[in-house]
């Protein structure tokens, strides 16, 4: 099948390249335009349009995916196909129309749970033990279309977002794939999806990225690796952010001022929580690369009874 390949970032590159080795021909990658990264906030390409300028491919790259310009490229290329993944903007019902099979997309969750823009953090923070991708019929409603495929992994209990995001990415390509041989077979089904079962994942707030050390300690361990490696959770030192990159629970017992630093180990330092105590193992201090806590702690001392989150 001619297909149109619509994604943005690291997520979507093992999708494209899995569809680049299949029998289907992509003819045209649609991704988001250049935005300014780093320090120098230059602009960067995104990793899918150089995955895609990489091996040659037409990069069409819309301020709106209703410019005319746009929509006349798009048809020119006359996908049989699209092919959504981690695009990041919803397509207009012009576009939804326009392949002759339908528009596909992948997501990172087991639909209906985790619609939205942030599956995988969310999964992870809520200390789910399995999560998956689904490919579906896209429709104008977020991530409601009806279910061609899903494929399920694990989130083993110390797994971080990072770990999990690059697991599904590369499951979710062998799961485009075979979805696509369907589709052009003329066999792939369709499972409504049941409304009652829906649940949601909302983008990340900067509120969200603070640690609440008033929270039971699995909760803040289950946010430390949600959002790890990105954005990253943090709490306050002096007045200076302090992300925290590795924690252990201890205990989740352990009752006392949440925030308190209990003790200083040699693989780092003991924090209280609500309800529970974590080691922390790996921090990164502003302006600073992440480093072992014990690294930090030769850097900057820490005194038992010091409490963090304070400003």
């Amino acid at each position: 099948m001619r297909l149109v390949f619509m994604g943005t970032p690291d997520f979507a590159v093992p999708s494209l390249r899995a569809l680049l080795d299949s029998r289907h021909e992509v003819v045209g990658v649609v991704t988001q335009p250049d935005r300014p990264r780093g320090r120098g906030k230059r602009l960067q390409p995104p990793p899918v349009k150089e995955a895609a300028l990489a091996v040659g491919l037409p990069v069409s790259q819309p301020a709106a995916m209703k410019e005319e310009g746009f929509l006349l490229g798009l048809k020119a290329w006359r996908p049989e196909v699209i092919v959504v993944v981690a695009f990041g903007r919803i397509l207009p019902e012009v576009v939804l129309k326009m392949p002759e099979k339908g528009c596909i997309n992948l997501h990172a969750s087991l639909l209906p749970r985790y619609r939205g823009a942030a599956p995988i953090h969310r999964a992870v923070m809520n200390g789910e033990t399995e999560t998956g991708v689904t490919t579906m019929w896209m429709a104008p409603q977020l991530d409601a279309g009806d279910i061609i495929l899903q494929e399920r992994v694990p989130i083993g209990p110390d797994a971080t977002t990072g770990e999990i995001h690059d697991r599904l990415a590369l499951v979710g390509a062998e799961l485009l794939v075979r979805t696509l041989d369907l589709v052009a077979a003329g066999r792939a089904p369709r499972h409504p999806q049941d409304e009652a079962l829906a649940t949601y994942a909302p983008p990340l707030s900067p509120e969200e990225e603070v640690i609440d050390w008033t929270q039971p300690a699995e909760k803040v361990y289950n946010l430390i690796r949600g959002l790890n490696p990105w954005p990253g959770a943090y709490t306050l030192r002096k007045g200076s952010r302090l992300k925290v990159y590795g924690a252990k629970i201890l205990d989740t017992t352990n009752v006392g001022p949440p925030g308190r630093v209990e003790a200083i180990l040699e693989a780092g330092f003991v924090v209280q929580t609500g309800r529970g105590r974590l080691l922390i193992t790996a921090v990164q201090p502003e302006g600073k690369k992440v480093m072992p806590a014990d690294a930090y702690l030769r850097g900057y001392p820490l005194i038992p009874g010091e409490v963090l989150g304070c400003g």
